[in-house]
């Protein structure tokens, strides 16, 4: 698939620009990140890239080795995001923004609650109650569970990294770390709250982006890719 738009438009700054990346291993993700941040300018895009991850476990920078109790087969990756360890894999939305804070205007605790608050709502059409809380960033279910992941790093005023949404996980997995640094924290999905249908992730990719666009206050947000930065194939 080739970009439908160029690295920036008269209207980039207006427009949230969305990657649908589909399946993927995490550590090229990561670096892909890493890259397009670092070589921001005031005219690049501000993005969202969603996809599901190859099972992994990521330790923020915060991070202490006791939270990672029997990983076992699936790797574990220090990243540089904040906070402590959790799982990404099969069945998890997982969204990465790469956005400019200054141009928006905000600050990273605005972004936090922006994207707690977009989950939610989310949650919300599902029939599903759901809650940030003030102590430990994420999104909670009723009983206390979680069942959103939040974490974020800021370079030049710009993000990366994001968020994931326990969708139809086998979530036993968890069992294998304190998720996010909390020893016996409960961890839930959709599937398990009750969503019948429980939505795709394609469907939870439309209602996510365009509940964050408007969020943010972007006037427009587009796919335009389902390839990382450097990888698109010319029509």
């Amino acid at each position: 698939m080739s970009e439908s738009a160029p690295t920036s438009t008269p209207n980039s700054s207006d427009t949230l620009w969305v990657r649908r990346l589909g399946r993927q291993a995490y550590e090229p993700v990561w670096h892909a990140m890493q890259a397009y941040t670092a070589g921001r300018d005031d005219s690049s895009r501000d993005e969202l890239w969603f996809l599901e991850h190859d099972a992994v476990f990521t330790q923020g920078q915060a991070g202490k080795a006791e939270h990672i109790l029997m990983p076992g087969d699936i790797p574990v990756v220090q990243v540089d995001r904040g906070g402590q360890v959790t799982y990404h894999g099969p069945g998890q939305l997982v969204g990465y923004i790469l956005i400019d804070l200054r141009r928006r205007g905000i600050g990273i605790r605005d972004l936090v609650t922006t994207i707690e608050e977009s989950i939610v709502e989310v949650l919300a059409t599902l029939g599903i109650p759901a809650h940030p809380r003030a102590d430990a960033p994420g999104v909670y279910v009723e009983n206390g569970a979680k069942i959103a992941q939040i974490g974020l790093r800021v370079s030049k005023g710009c993000t990366f990294h994001g968020l994931s949404l326990n969708t139809d996980m086998d979530l036993s997995v968890f069992q294998r770390i304190n998720p996010c640094g909390h020893v016996g924290m409960a961890v839930t999905d959709i599937r398990q709250q009750g969503a019948d249908p429980v939505p795709s992730l394609v469907q939870l990719t439309d209602q996510l982006a365009h509940i964050l666009a408007e969020r943010l206050r972007y006037t427009d947000c587009r796919d335009f890719s389902d390839a990382l930065p450097g990888r698109e194939q010319t029509a």
